[in-house]
């Protein structure tokens, strides 16, 4: 019997359990996790209006279900739980899916400044993540800069442009929904420093904001213009073609609008007012700018960029400020180190070959990972699938290889010493209890399932302690 700890529930996490079980018959897998609540980025990335990605959470649950896969969630690992090292006495192998669990930075003068968020802490926040707080994101916000050109910038837009109707029905958070309700935020700026044949959005998720209610969309065809691939995409590959197709019909349809008629995007018109989404192209992010008080954001000071021929940009000399309230910026995500496990900090991934961990160039027997800890942050969800496909496989062949695999791990059941060690994981039955508080939840508010948004009502419902 061969006994692997995963570590991380997330997709490429489910997915090496998935092909563990599949590949190998008498495998035994433990699906570690730092929260209670498995799924990873399904549950806590996804925006919530998006139901048909949400429910890829049903095919990650049929695979936890598995009588070889064990759930245990409320687990850390490295500094402040398990150490890695221990972790590896306890198992014949370890698998680390832990993801990209940061955001790129801007590198620009008041990128932190009150008001200047990544994407990524405003998303947790709409998303319930139970270490995010609430940071006033929209409070006194009338517009908002969203940088950055990906499927990520384009749902926080979205999020920031829809209406309590429509958000009342998802599972966000009440305090979240209350907050965006209320919000005053008419103008959306979504600014990208390359143009749109180099946007990372996907067209289905780009077309979304043109049929949200009481929203207009505005893009410049003269900036677009700019794009050499702009006028004529026929040689671009089909999503850069139908980008720019979308695009295209949003300048059409602007240019025939007079927009003197338009209403003041300065005022505060309140959440039942219109709403206004910009899509900016080749203007490259140099500062944050503060208020007169200079203790919060006011603007983003951006450079006009040209194409340089070579799949990038220059600067022109040429500046704009956009005046904004918040700024959220969406430029990529970023691994981080696990204690325990070596990490290159060019790449923000740990250091491989075919998924198995490489300490100072040698292989480390029983230590792998998958993801984007392996990879990178790139591709879909499904991406996941061969990127696990491939780690087990090298996992596997690794273990017909050793004497261990014929046995098993030499402290039994590692769950009896985890307990022993005062480790107390959210078992699959701890999850099914949240699972019930967040459907109560929802009823008791005249909604659908609404999920808890912090460590105690988590813990509680899972019967266990807060942290």
């Amino acid at each position: 019997m061969l006994r692997v700890a995963v570590v991380g529930s997330g997709p490429s996490g489910v997915y090496t359990a998935q092909s563990l079980v599949q590949l190998d018959p008498e495998v035994r897998v433990d699906v570690l996790d730092r929260l209670p609540c498995p799924y990873g980025l399904v549950r806590y990335g996804v925006a919530p209006d998006h139901e048909k990605i949400k429910s890829l959470q049903n095919t990650l649950r049929t695979v936890l279900e598995h009588d070889r896969v064990r759930f245990l969630g409320g687990v850390e690992i490295g500094a402040r739980g398990v150490p890695v090292r221990r972790l590896r006495e306890l198992y014949d192998a370890v698998v680390y899916c832990v993801g990209a669990a940061t955001d790129r930075r801007l590198g620009v003068p008041g990128e932190d400044l009150p008001g200047s968020w990544s994407a990524t802490r405003f998303v947790s926040w709409y998303s319930a993540h139970p270490d995010a707080v609430d940071d006033g994101f929209v409070r006194e916000a009338r517009s908002a800069v969203v940088i950055g050109v990906g499927n990520v910038a384009v749902d926080v837009t979205r999020i920031l442009a829809r209406g309590a109707a429509e958000l009342a029905p998802t599972d966000m958070p009440q305090a979240a929904l209350s907050a965006l309700a209320g919000s005053g935020v008419a103008d959306i700026h979504m600014v990208g420093r390359r143009g749109p044949a180099q946007a990372r959005f996907t067209t289905k998720e780009l077309r979304e904001l043109g049929v949200l209610p009481d929203t207009e969309v505005l893009v410049d065809a003269e900036e677009l213009g700019l794009d050499p691939l702009y006028d004529d995409p026929s040689g671009a590959p089909a999503a850069v073609r139908r980008n720019i197709e979308a695009l295209r019909a949003w300048a059409d349809r602007g240019d025939r609008t007079d927009r003197s008629d338009r209403p003041d995007p300065g005022r505060n018109p309140g959440r039942d007012a219109g709403r206004r989404i910009h899509l900016r192209f080749f203007l490259r992010p140099v500062e944050v700018v503060a208020d007169g008080s200079g203790t919060r954001v006011a603007g983003v000071r951006f450079e006009r960029t040209l194409p340089d021929g070579k799949d990038g940009v220059v600067g022109t000399g040429r500046h704009e400020t956009i005046a904004a309230q918040l700024v959220l910026r969406s430029v990529g995500y970023r691994g981080v180190p696990l204690e325990g496990l070596p990490f290159d900090e060019d790449s923000g991934t740990v250091p491989h070959a075919a998924g198995r961990v490489l300490r100072e160039g040698a292989v480390a027997p029983g230590e792998y990972v998958a993801g984007w800890i392996k990879r990178g942050p790139t591709g879909v969800i499904g991406t996941n699938r061969a990127c696990a496909k491939e780690t087990v496989t090298s996992l596997l062949a690794d273990a017909a290889r050793s004497a261990r695999s014929a046995r098993i791990s030499p402290h039994g059941d590692p769950l009896t010493a985890l307990r022993a060690e005062g480790v107390r994981p959210v078992a699959w039955a701890g999850w099914q209890s949240i699972e019930r508080a967040e459907a109560e939840l929802g009823a008791s508010l005249g909604r659908g399932v609404v999920k808890l948004p912090d460590w105690p009502s988590l813990m509680r419902a899972a019967g266990g302690d807060a942290r």
